[in-house]
């Protein structure tokens, strides 16, 4: 997520987050549970040491590694020159037209509408036959587009578009072409084969499958009885030991950081069986989330798009602000029930959103990199402030019309299809105008020096014509009710835009579609509640929902990255962005709800832990980022494989963290 990142963070995007009887018996019935820890733990070990030896001896980590072929001495003398960087190849320009100068311009080809830029001018050599040679250091993330023109006539000689490969040797030749036409041709030559930067995260993710296919081997044997039988006797006696400590030892840790599960201690103490499919998904958000935010090994895809379009990273700040949605409703459905007081959980509801937005501020603050916070600095947005309003809005809405959740009625007349949307009328007629609202204030408010509706990044986009209209009326609102020092100042923009003035992807005008997609969270939340035990109705609803929503998000986009009416963008959470990502987290939820709490084909393991602990992995991922053991020096600091096994390490230590916590019961709430 873009955001409340800490220094190193920052840095990296500013250059480019009983009886004894008894006890016995309990022991031989608690043979399965051992089992299935030690499986557990086996499976933690060789995942750790299959992912750290896999990703340290896949190739594709260092310029050293590829085929070369022999190129001319002349081009290596210029490789001297230019010191490669990650995601970048070297490109020779031979420039062979006799008396003539050439001015090379660069594009992207994700760049959607965007000016070339200069990348460098191969002048003539001055002496017939001897081409002159520039080295030039040129981007492999994405496609590139060169135009090559005459410098002194400004007349285009020739265009041609190349995916080049990381740390690879090319020579662009420029030269005439005697066919009985005066052609000039301009010819890639690969000098020296690139690598293949990808082969990490295939390996690492053939190693994932791996271990999956010998966990599930694993449970099935130990649900056969004879081996189950064989571990049960093994661990026989060391779990009678236990149990017997247990039953003279201490009480049980209830308590922890945030206190009991209760809310403030305002309320009796909830006990709901708890839907692990909802802690599975937010789980699984919530790590993704932190290996994004560590960096996810450099790669372009686990960084946020530019601006039009979807990349890993885009997908999972909008999944949470989703399954948060659902957890409101369940959570305060339970508290009502038990007999809590709407006054009191209001209260609840004001304070930890007030919590959130605190510590967003003043703990995960990005503007730390600057030196001590200062009120001149300070960036007031982010993605905890953002958590915190949307969670503030959405649960006293929900509060405000809380209705009894009917009980199940498969036979009753009163039931119909559609009571889990007609029962929230209300809050759907308040959702409705706050998007009306996103509306006209995005294609109506005038921005000046902008045109009205505008919806492009600014900077070199649509051909450098708008430079200062970054996110049009959404980053305007922010300028100008916040002002430039309080916002982002190095948004995702800059990358491929050349964008100048800050811009907020947590701005003020998006956070009205993280409230819209959080609400359609609270409608599975409903789904799930009002539908309980009828597992059809559940699922047709989530099928329902997925299509729905995808075909709105067809409807808004026409099926095109840049083209659509509304095109998909994190960083203006655009509302086709909000459709598209719930159509998503409906299917993912439908998905979960089928193998995890219907079939049970699947515990959750190993999401469920630090979903069941979001907010301390979430705020703890981002206080000790820069510590070891999740970050430590590099051998080669341009290598995807050693940043991946970093970030993959430094992921996984959060998962066997929130486990030691759950099964200390150590539970972090505000």
């Amino acid at each position: 997520m873009t955001g409340a990142r800490p220094c190193a963070a920052e840095e990296r995007r500013s250059r480019e987050r009983g009886s004894c009887g008894g006890a016995a018996a309990e022991a031989a019935a608690g043979g399965m549970d051992g089992a299935r820890g030690a499986g557990r733990a086996l499976a933690a070990l060789l995942l750790a040491a299959s992912v750290l030896s896999a990703a340290l001896l896949a190739p594709g980590g260092s310029p050293e590694h590829g085929a070369e072929a022999a190129p001319p001495r002349a081009d290596l003398d210029k490789k001297r020159h230019v010191e490669l960087k990650m995601d970048q190849a070297l490109l020779l320009i031979h420039n062979e037209l006799h008396g003539t100068n050439l001015t090379v311009y660069w594009n992207s080809e994700r760049c959607y509408h965007c000016s070339f830029q200069v990348l460098v001018n191969v002048s003539w050599s001055g002496k017939p036959g001897k081409p002159s040679i520039a080295a030039v250091a040129v981007s492999t993330q994405h496609g590139s587009i060169l135009q090559l023109n005459d410098t002194v006539e400004e007349k285009e000689v020739c265009r041609l578009e190349y995916k080049f490969g990381e740390f690879g040797n090319y020579s662009l030749l420029v030269k005439h072409v005697h066919n009985g036409v005066n052609e000039i041709a301009c010819d890639v030559v690969v000098n020296k084969n690139p690598i293949d930067s990808n082969l990490p995260v295939c390996v690492a993710f053939l190693i994932g499958v791996a271990i999956i296919i010998a966990v599930s081997f694993l449970r099935f044997l130990l649900s056969l009885d004879d081996f189950h039988n064989w571990i049960s006797k093994a661990i026989n006696s060391r779990e009678t030991d236990r149990l017997i400590n247990s039953e003279l030892g201490s009480p049980s840790r209830a308590d922890s950081l945030g206190g009991d599960t209760q809310p403030g201690g305002w309320c009796p103490p909830a006990s709901p069986p708890r839907l692990r499919c909802v802690d599975t998904f937010r789980g699984i958000a919530l790590i993704l989330m932190v290996f994004v935010n560590y960096g996810g090994g450099k790669y372009w895809y686990f960084k946020h798009s530019s601006w039009n379009g979807l990349t890993v990273a885009d997908l999972v700040f909008p999944w949470f602000v989703f399954i948060m949605g659902s957890s409101i409703f369940l959570s305060m459905t339970s508290i009502l029930q038990r007999g809590c007081s709407k006054l009191k959980l209001m209260g609840k509801i004001g304070w930890r959103s007030f919590l959130l937005i605190c510590i967003g501020m003043f703990i995960v603050n990005p503007n730390y990199c600057l030196g001590p916070l200062s009120w001149d600095k300070v960036r007031i947005p982010g993605v905890l402030q953002r958590l915190g309003v949307t969670y503030f809005v959405v649960a006293v809405l929900e509060l405000i019309f809380a209705k009894p959740v009917p009980e199940s009625c498969a036979s009753e007349r009163s039931c119909f299809s559609l009571r889990d949307i007609i029962f929230s009328w209300p809050q759907w007629l308040f959702i409705l105008m706050l998007e009306s609202i996103w509306l006209g204030l995005t294609f109506f408010l005038p921005v000046p020096g902008c045109p009205t509706g505008y919806l492009g990044p600014g900077g070199i986009g649509d051909l450098g014509k708008y430079p200062n209209c970054t996110g049009g009326a959404a980053g305007y609102i922010d300028r100008l009710l916040l002002g430039d020092d309080h916002i982002y100042q190095h948004p995702s923009s800059a990358v491929l835009y050349h964008t100048e003035v800050a811009y907020d992807p947590e701005g003020i005008l998006g956070t009205i579609n993280s409230i819209v997609m959080a609400f359609l969270g609270v409608q599975a939340g409903k789904i799930l509640l009002y539908y309980k035990d009828q597992t059809k109705d559940i699922l047709i609803r989530f099928t329902a929902w997925c299509c729905f929503l995808g075909l709105i998000s067809i409807a808004l986009t026409k099926i095109s990255e840049n083209e659509g009416f509304i095109p998909i963008n994190k960083n203006l959470w655009s509302i086709s962005y909000v459709t598209t990502l719930s159509s998503f987290a409906f299917f993912i939820l439908l998905i979960l709800y089928t193998i995890v709490d219907v079939k049970g084909l699947w515990t959750g393991t190993p999401f469920f832990y630090p979903g069941m602990n979001s907010i301390l992995v979430y705020v703890g991922h981002e206080v000790f980022e820069n510590y070891f053991p999740f970050q430590w020096k590099l051998g080669d600091n341009q290598s995807h494989k050693e940043h991946l096994t970093q970030n993959i390490v430094a992921s996984a230590l959060w998962v066997l963290i929130a486990y030691i916590l759950y099964k200390k019961k150590v539970f972090w709430k505000i």
